[in-house]
This record gives C-alpha cells, sequence and structure tokens, in this order.
C-alpha cells in the first residue's frame, strides 16, 4: 500500500491561542496537578536548559551537549521539591532555515534512559532526520541521575548463576514471595516518600515541561515500548501541544490491561517467538548443530538448561544467566546467530562463548580508585516503582498463581520469569493510580504513527491495532512477518522510508477498509527485513556487535524490565 502525503502546515504555524508554556491538560485529570503542570511548564520555558559538555559520566562525545531540567516531584505542589532530569542533545545539522525543532526520544522501560540518542545523527537511516531536527535525549524521573530510584543495596543484588525452572517447585516459589516481598520493602525504605511520586502520568508530565524547557510550542516526540505509553497519555493529556509523535512497538494501552494483564499476554507472546528462533536455528542446523527440527531444538536447549542447573558455565552462567541471553534474542533477531553459535559450542564441549555472552559484564576499564559506580540496579528498580505505582494489581499470590500455573503449561519459555519480576507489585504498599482511559477523538490530535512488528513478543501486536483505535486519525506502518522489538531507524528501509516522511513532511498513509474495522484506517505493510545470516562463531567475532541505538539493540530496554 503506498503512502500519501498529508503537510500538516497547521501545526508549523505559530499560533496566538495558548501561551508557550500554558499547558491546560484534559479537563479530567486531577486539577491540583493540572494547575501544577501550567506552572511548572511556565517556569521551565523561562528558565530554559543551560546546554554545555556531558558529564564524564554520560560518556557522551561532542558535539552532543548536556543539561538538566527541573520539574516538581510532586504536581500538586508544583513549588515544593524539585527534581534534575539530565538532558542530552545535538543540534540540528542542517541549515537553521530547514530546521523543523527538537525530536525527544525514549527508548521505554521503565527505567531506560535516552540519553545516548543524540548518537544515532552518524547512522544513515537517521542523517536526513537530524539534519531537520536538534535530536533529544533524557534521563526520565528515578532513571541515572535524574533523582535516581534506589530498591537494594548493590552487594544484595543476585550475582549468578541462578536457576530458572519453567515448572517451578512450592520451596522455589515460597523463596521468590519472599525475595519480592524484601525488594517492595526496599524499594519504599531507600527510596522513601517520594516513591509515590515515580509514575507514568508524572513521566507524561515531565514530558510537557520538557518540551517547554526547549522552547518548543508543540513537541515532536518518538517513543519505543513504555515510551509509546507515556507518549499516549501526553497525546490524551495535552492534544493541543502534539505535532508529530511516533509510537515504535507500542504497549497495549487499554486501563485494564496496566500492567497485570499485559504482562500475561506478554509471555505468551514470547512463547511465539521462541518458536521463530528453534525453528531458524533447525534451517540452518549445519551451521550450529542445534537440530534439523524447532523440537529437537528445543531439545538441545533443555538439555543445556539442565546440564548449567548442575554445573554453571565458567561459575557464573546457570538457568536464569542463559535465560536472559536468549530473551535478549527475542526482542532482537541480531543477536541469533550469536546465541545459536554459543548454544552449538557448548554442546560440542566449549562454553567460553555462552560464559562470554551471559555471564557478568566486566568492570569499566580505566575507572579512576573510589569512583563510585552507577547503580546496576537502577532500571530494575525504576521498572518496579513505574509499574507498581501505575495500577492496582493483584494481592494474592494464589491469583497469580492460578493465572499463571494455567499459562505456563502453554507458555512455558517466559511465563514464570515474567512472574518473578513483577512480583513486587503485589506487595507494594503506596497508592495506586488509576490508569487514564487513553483516547483522543476525530480531529482532536495531528495524525500520529504508530510502527509494530507484527510478531514482536514484548509488545504483542494487538497493542499497536489498540493503540490506533484509540487515537483517532492514527496510522499505522507494520513489518509483517518479523519480531524484532523497536523497528524504527532500524534493518528495514520500507519502515525508515515511512518514518522519514512523516517526521520531515508529516506524510502518513492512507486510509483504506479492512475487514475488522468498522471504519477506513490509516495502514500500510512491510514487507519482513532479511532473517539473520547464520554465521560461524569465527565469522562473528569479526562482525561489530549490535548497539543499544534505536532500531539497533534493546539491551537498555532489556536491563529495564521488558
Amino acid at each position: 500500500m503506498k503512502s500519501v502525503a498529508l503537510l500538516l502546515s497547521a501545526l508549523l504555524a505559530p499560533t496566538a491561542v495558548v501561551p508557550a508554556a500554558a499547558a491546560v491538560p484534559r479537563a479530567d485529570a486531577p486539577p491540583a496537578e493540572n494547575r501544577g503542570v501550567v506552572a511548572a511548564a511556565r517556569a521551565a520555558a523561562a528558565e530554559g536548559i543551560a546546554f554545555g559538555p556531558c558529564p564524564k559520566a554520560e560518556k557522551l562525545p561532542a558535539p552532543v551537549e548536556c543539561g538538566t531540567v527541573r520539574v516538581p516531584l510532586d504536581y500538586a505542589h508544583p513549588d515544593g521539591t524539585r527534581i534534575p532530569l539530565t538532558v542530552s542533545r545535538v543540534r540540528a545539522s542542517g541549515p537553521a532555515s530547514a530546521r523543523q525543532g527538537a525530536l525527544v526520544y525514549n527508548p521505554g522501560g521503565p527505567g531506560a534512559s535516552s540519553t545516548y540518542f543524540p548518537l544515532v545523527a552518524g547512522l544513515p537511516a537517521w542523517q536526513r532526520i537530524s539534519a531537520a531536527y536538534d535530536l533529544v535525549g533524557y534521563a526520565p524521573r528515578g532513571v541515572g541521575r535524574s533523582a535516581p530510584v534506589s530498591c537494594q543495596d548493590p552487594a544484595d543484588r543476585a550475582k549468578g548463576p541462578t536457576l530458572a525452572p519453567t515448572v517451578p517447585s512450592e520451596v522455589f516459589k515460597r523463596e521468590r514471595i519472599a525475595r519480592a516481598r524484601t525488594y517492595a520493602q526496599g524499594c519504599a525504605r531507600r527510596t522513601g516518600a517520594a516513591l509515590r511520586h515515580y509514575h507514568s502520568l508524572n513521566n507524561a508530565r515531565d514530558l510537557e515541561v520538557l518540551r517547554a524547557a526547549l522552547g518548543e510550542r508543540r513537541l515532536t516526540y518518538m517513543g519505543a515500548s513504555y515510551g509509546t505509553y507515556f507518549g499516549a497519555l501526553y497525546a490524551t493529556l495535552f492534544p493541543h501541544r502534539v505535532r508529530r509523535m511516533v509510537f515504535d512497538a507500542p504497549v497495549n494501552p487499554a486501563p485494564q490491561q496496566i500492567w497485570y494483564v499485559n504482562n500475561l499476554d506478554q509471555s505468551l507472546a514470547f512463547e511465539r517467538r521462541w518458536a521463530d528462533f528453534r525453528t531458524w536455528a533447525a534451517k540452518h542446523d549445519a551451521v550450529y548443530g542445534l537440530g534439523a527440527t524447532a523440537a529437537e531444538v528445543a531439545r538441545n536447549y533443555e538439555k543445556v538448561r539442565a546440564e548449567l542447573a548442575a554445573a554453571p558455565a565458567g561459575g557464573t552462567v546457570g538457568q536464569g544467566q542463559l535465560h536472559s541471553a536468549m530473551l535478549q534474542a527475542l526482542y532482537d533477531d541480531r543477536f541469533w546467530a550469536a546465541r545459536a553459535g554459543a548454544l552449538g559450542a557448548y554442546l560440542k564441549g566449549d562454553p567460553q562463548p555462552l560464559v562470554a555472552q551471559a555471564g557478568p559484564a566486566a568492570p569499566p576499564p580505566g575507572r579512576a580508585e573510589g569512583a563510585e559506580l552507577p547503580d546496576p540496579g537502577n532500571a530494575a528498580a525504576v521498572y518496579t516503582a513505574v509499574e507498581c505505582n501505575d495500577a492496582p494489581w493483584p494481592r494474592d499470590f494464589a491469583l497469580w498463581d492460578r493465572d499463571n500455573t494455567r499459562l505456563a503449561r502453554l507458555a512455558p519459555f517466559e511465563t514464570w520469569d515474567n512472574v518473578w519480576a513483577n512480583l513486587p507489585c503485589a506487595y507494594w504498599k503506596g497508592p495506586r493510580q488509576k490508569p487514564l482511559d487513553v483516547r483522543t477523538g476525530p480531529g482532536v490530535l495531528p495524525p500520529v504513527l504508530i510502527l509494530a512488528a507484527e510478531r514482536d513478543a514484548a509488545a504483542p501486536y494487538e497493542g499497536a491495532l489498540e493503540l490506533q483505535r484509540r487515537l483517532a486519525g492514527a496510522a499505522l506502518v507494520t513489518e509483517r512477518d518479523a519480531g524484532s522489538h523497536g523497528i524504527g531507524g532500524g534493518a528495514n528501509a520500507c519502515v525508515n522510508a515511512h518514518l522519514e516522511r512523516y517526521l520531515l513532511d508529516g506524510a502518513v498513509p492512507s486510509a483504506i477498509r479492512v475487514p475488522e474495522e468498522r471504519t477506513p484506517v490509516r495502514r500500510a505493510s512491510c514487507a519482513p527485513h532479511p532473517e539473520p545470516d547464520p554465521v560461524s562463531l569465527e565469522r562473528q567475532a569479526r562482525l561489530r556487535p549490535p548497539s543499544d541505538l534505536p532500531g539497533r539493540g534493546v539491551a537498555a530496554r532489556l536491563d529495564a524490565g521488558r
């Protein structure tokens, strides 16, 4: 299907209706928070952001600049405590006459930072976009140096090797329940009274303050994964402030999905993606020796799991570490060759590739003695705080046990791992938010662009369809028969062409009729990017490893809790 150009000239023209900093949120948002956002945005517009060389901790070379924007901890009290958010920027490389403003990016998590985002300016897929836009990244509240959340002493983190049974015993369940209780208590103890203010509605409000601080009349934003959720909250609360928005790998924003049901759906989708990997590995049995059928690959994988449970590879890689490494590959198929090669080598008696890929990361080189290292548990702490604060969760483990025991019969690969990642929410003592009904009526919001891979496991495709139904006039571009999580700026030239046309010209696909929708919808499809190239371990050693840049990797999002 071909796209049709739709120039959003009205959005580019200055307006005199609403002052630049005076955002007026949706009427059904809490009145005190409404007033707080207006006040905070007005103050941020006056203060701006003093950009300068980035601190060494950010590891960002010139011409990337860094600064901070201060936002209220509690929007009901905007004159109270304010917290700093780290912001990074590289200026548009094109002529000033062609500059379209700032493009703000968030990679998801919750718990991931996008301060690295300006680095995409050097990638071919982003060169025309970076000529027209300042590329802006930031660390959301709680992340990195942005008033960080902490839930446990780094010394208390599980170092591995760990077990990851697909059919956990009652003893194992009780141990994980105790660990979840302790973790939830640690969040409250180490972060204190501020903990209740780390949630998605405040992330959306922070985005509005950031817009004002950047001096932008309207926001141009791209969010991936969880970044699509609070982007959708922003679009619902501040539709008059939206210029253009890209939702890449969207999560399902329906209130009843947040977040317990979304995690059940995710576990089921990972089982499908695990089958995709096994089918691909079987196709290349001559390279990897994992089996000529998907079933044989599964049996060999279980053999590796059993051996690691009895004797961890290198003393550090057990079932849990293997699972995390394989889960990363199900987020991004560019890891498939490396993981298949490591499994094949292990079965032939060489555990070193698996240890290298799944073992603990080496400490950073060149660290000065006594220098403080970033908290390795920060991403997980933010993930827990945001998801637990965002919505009610079942408080009785019996319900979790019932639902996930049933689900694990169909989807054993990720079900229980997903439970343990989220179980602290069952024992969370703080107040919960009521999920906002993400929705905009016809003509309220300018056309926005949704990008989705049909077999994405971390953000199942139904979420993209649901988001399109809720944001009237939204356009959806689907990468068919593909499953990498986050596709904008990645390996698919067709997807990238849609992204570029939208950000540069406001163009979205034409409306068409589809059987499952009552009215025409803006949709287009792209053929899948090529399957991963099967390569030997020797050839892999000569290739550049995947990065964490948008469309090119998921390590940051994965570490933040999916």
